[in-house]
């Protein structure tokens, strides 16, 4: 796969515009379904591209998101991320022919088939032989999905804006305003990440910025969360060891910056998280 040179550290925003790119994004898919004149799969392609373009217009260099790519040995993939330098400098902006997407495919469903069920399919493993990456998505998850050094299709981080497709639906596109005040902020992060996990990391800065933007996402977890079980044991044992309470506003953002910094305490964090969601074993006496 072509790689360009990168320097895609970005300086991380305050939150407003991220709101904005996911409630436009919601809201399109809401009003496509609305006229009840669309398909459920490729009505919402061009939601989908103006997603990935509103993220990618930040990056340097750009990335773009073209729908329907050709067929370059492995099927007809949805779409493709390509960067600013593979397209020719022309009125009709196509990219220059026979060019792989620099940043990977895109495999799009409609919003009912689960999207890990979409990333195990033979269609996805082969868009991997071929672009060794694969950004799957439902329109209301997302999955990367890379190619390892055996040939093994491996997922690697994935963001869910819904529990399931009635939730999407009913409660998550219908309020797009409060599901972005939610979920903006590291929803955006991660479709960053998706523009740049296919960019090779030659410049210590571009391996700053993503360590920098996971943390960003622990903190924006940690302060949704502060009373999740597993975080209150960690807080606890600090706060013994040092002496010292977390109390008050500053307290609580001193406890949150650093639970969100540490890669420990995101793991414990992220293995709390998912402990709460697993239904509790019954014993019989």
């Amino acid at each position: 796969m072509a790689k360009a040179t990168t320097n895609e550290a970005t300086a991380p925003s305050d939150g407003r515009e991220d709101r904005r790119i996911l409630e436009d994004y919601l809201a399109e898919l809401k009003a496509i379904r609305a006229t009840g004149a669309g398909v459920p799969e490729t009505s919402y392609y061009p939601a989908l591209a103006n997603l990935f373009n509103a993220v990618g217009k930040t990056l340097k260099p750009k990335v773009r998101c073209i729908i329907n790519i050709s067929n370059q040995g492995a099927g007809l993939p949805d779409g493709g991320l390509f960067t600013a330098e593979q397209f020719q400098r022309q009125s009709d902006g196509e990219p220059k022919a026979g060019q792989l997407p620099a940043r990977g495919a895109i495999e799009a469903k409609g919003t009912k088939p689960d999207v890990k069920a979409i990333a195990a399919t033979r269609q996805v493993k082969d868009y991997l032989n071929t672009y060794g990456i694969v950004i799957v998505t439902n329109l209301r998850e997302f999955l990367i999905v890379e190619r390892s050094a055996h040939g093994l299709p491996v997922e690697l981080e994935s963001f869910a804006l819904a529990d399931d497709e009635q939730d999407f639906w009913q409660h998550k596109a219908t309020h797009p305003a409060d599901t972005a005040r939610q979920k903006g902020a590291p929803f955006i992060e991660f479709i960053n990440r998706a523009c740049l996990h296919a960019a090779p990391l030659t410049n210590p800065k571009d391996v700053a910025w993503f360590l920098a933007s996971y943390a960003r996402d622990a903190l924006f977890r940690v302060e949704r969360q502060k009373e999740l079980p597993a975080l209150q044991v960690v807080r606890f044992a600090l706060e013994e060891a040092l002496g010292m309470k977390f109390t008050a506003e500053k307290g609580e953002h001193f406890f949150s910056v650093h639970a969100g910094a540490n890669p420990f305490l995101r793991r414990v964090l992220r293995l709390g998280s998912l402990a709460q969601r697993q239904p509790r074993p019954e014993c019989e006496v």
